[in-house]
């Protein structure tokens, strides 16, 4: 599509998604339901059309030179569409947020206030690689109450279309507007100024999910609200009572099980009075296929572990890649996550009830583990059906953004002529 084609038709599917917003908050459980359920229908009868968009846009990205770690969040395979159909089917089975009474009170009035949940309204969804989010964002905003205004990667532009036909179809079934999900069809990056832009005040919220360029390009240009979702730097730490067996089978689920997740462990951190077991982890990467990067203390266990420099303490390697480094307690491993993590989810391995504690408390990540792999990072595992991002902000979202957190309040107050002396 062309620049001009863009910069005309972009406000035009703002203002569909704003009429479709007035249809769509006052919609009925069952009939968002209804959608999500004839979307997973369309998902299953488009799955061909789809499998083969993407072997496209796949094509085009090993051709484009992307690296095998994002060519993994790009591809989808059967199993991986089944687990999209099932997202969207767990999403029908949740509990609507829309309306629901968080608080109820009577004053010495008489007037009885509660604080009830309602949809944000539009929001704007810029995500890279991951066809998948198009089918999570769309459900999500759906069964919350919200819009969806969708703008994928250009390296998925393909996949991400078939996707979206599919689920418009599903909402016509169910007599909804397809505008509830709108699709930005384009890969003109002027798409994304205009998007961040607020769309002449259509959009009310924008969640960027991709790397550091994306989130800071929205951070740098967006006039709207922002739920950040920054890159994970996720680490694991060892600590002196933790059960060696049990803390090397987490650090490789942790890293390993699929390094291309923004829940995959970057840096293992080493309590000292552990060192001399860590061979066990180190070794236990390595044969799986990890390259290790370590302090001198690591380096020292082991001739093939590489020497890690200060950059790869803060690095998002989304490979199979760890850094590996030794720290003194609760208190040096929080240090050290403070300085260099990215607020996103860190793990303590102990059996010392009190260490696990002393950890959870002081480290201010969105999420924090006791004795469970960082992996366990996601909306779906926390019950929430599925999640359009990590928020690692401190406003509104942390942590796994699923239904409840796709909604905001308002008061309803009930009186019976009650005047204000």
């Amino acid at each position: 599509m062309a620049h001009d084609a863009v910069v005309n038709d972009l406000p035009a599917l703002g203002r569909k998604a704003r009429a479709a917003q007035e249809i769509v908050a006052r919609a009925s459980t069952r009939q968002k339901n209804e959608a999500l359920h004839a979307m997973a229908t369309e998902l299953r009868a488009g799955s061909a059309d789809i499998l083969a968009a993407n072997a496209a846009d796949l094509q085009a990205a090993e051709s484009a030179g992307l690296p095998l770690s994002l060519r993994d969040r790009l591809s989808l395979d059967e199993a991986r569409l089944k687990s999209m159909v099932a997202g969207l089917e767990n999403i029908a089975s949740l509990p609507d947020p829309v309306g629901e009474v968080i608080a109820e009170w009577r004053r010495p009035n008489g007037l009885c206030i509660s604080r009830v949940r309602v949809p944000i309204g539009v929001i704007g969804i810029i995500y890279e690689s991951r066809p998948g989010v198009t089918a999570d964002a769309g459900a999500l905003a759906l069964k919350s109450g919200n819009i969806a205004i969708l703008r994928g990667g250009s390296e998925s532009i393909r996949s991400c279309r078939a996707i979206a036909e599919a689920l418009h179809a599903g909402l016509c079934r169910a007599g909804l507007p397809s505008a509830a999900i709108g699709f930005v069809s384009t890969t003109d990056r002027a798409a994304v100024s205009m998007m961040l832009e607020g769309l002449g005040g259509t959009i009310d919220l924008i969640i960027p999910r991709g790397g550091k360029s994306l989130v800071a390009r929205v951070g740098r240009e967006a006039r709207v609200p922002v739920f950040s979702h920054l890159e994970g730097i996720c680490h694991v730490f060892v600590h002196a009572d933790a059960d060696i067996g049990k803390a090397a089978a987490i650090c490789l689920n942790s890293k390993m099980r699929r390094t291309s997740v923004c829940g995959a462990a970057e840096t293992i951190l080493i309590d000292r009075p552990a060192l001399p077991q860590s061979r066990e982890i180190i070794r236990v990467l390595i044969d799986a296929g990890c390259e290790v990067r370590g302090d001198p203390e690591i380096s020292g266990l082991d001739t093939r572990v590489l020497s890690a420099v200060e950059q790869d303490w803060s690095t998002e390697y989304l490979d199979a890649v760890v850094s590996i480094g030794v720290v003194d307690g609760v208190a040096g491993a929080a240090r050290h996550i403070r300085r260099y993590g990215s607020q996103h989810t860190e793990a303590i391995v102990t059996e010392n009830p009190a260490a696990a504690e002393e950890f959870l408390d002081m480290v201010d990540s969105a999420i924090v583990l006791h004795n469970a792999s960082t992996q366990f990072a996601d909306g779906g595992e926390f019950g929430f059906g599925a999640e359009i991002g990590i928020a690692t902000g401190r406003l509104h979202a942390r942590g796994p953004v699923g239904l409840e957190q796709l909604t905001t309040f308002k008061y309803k107050v009930r009186g019976e002529g009650q005047l204000r002396p």
